[in-house]
């Protein structure tokens, strides 16, 4: 079974964007990742993990699917956590989804497998979940 868990918002400024969610939303930090594609600050409210994106570069435009992805703001993704990744991969593939990239390493910490649905639209799909989901396994 799929579970939504995951959202990912690009914005201008990480820590203006993250006091604004903790401050309105009392959403907590749970996280933070600086990669050569980009940084992120990951919040939760303990289901849903929110991932505030700024990409960076020539790799952040790869990553992100934008040519230009600086000073791009606005919903990017967003995340299912699935049981088994090789028949989610299956059955996104046989309905017309195609895979993207994946990111980070399968075997440990924050795996994500990227797709682009029939429109285009970026979703990822995870066996582990994300930091600060209520199903996020280590």
């Amino acid at each position: 079974m799929a579970r939504l868990r995951h959202f990912a918002v690009c914005v201008n400024d990480l820590e203006k964007a993250a006091k604004f969610y903790e401050s309105v939303f009392d959403l907590k930090r749970i996280g933070r990742e600086d990669l050569d594609i980009g940084s992120a600050i990951y919040m939760s409210d303990g289901v849903i993990n929110l991932a505030l994106l700024n990409f960076t570069g020539a790799a952040g435009s790869k990553a992100s699917d934008l040519k230009n992805p600086s000073g791009y703001v606005g919903a990017h993704h967003f995340g299912f956590q699935v049981d088994d990744l090789a028949e989610a991969q299956r059955r996104i593939e046989a309905n017309g989804g195609k895979f993207f990239f994946d990111l980070g390493e399968e075997r440990q910490g924050n795996f994500e497998r990227k797709f682009k649905d029939p429109d285009g639209v970026i979703f990822d799909i995870s066996k582990r979940g994300w930091q600060g989901t209520d199903g996020y396994r280590k």
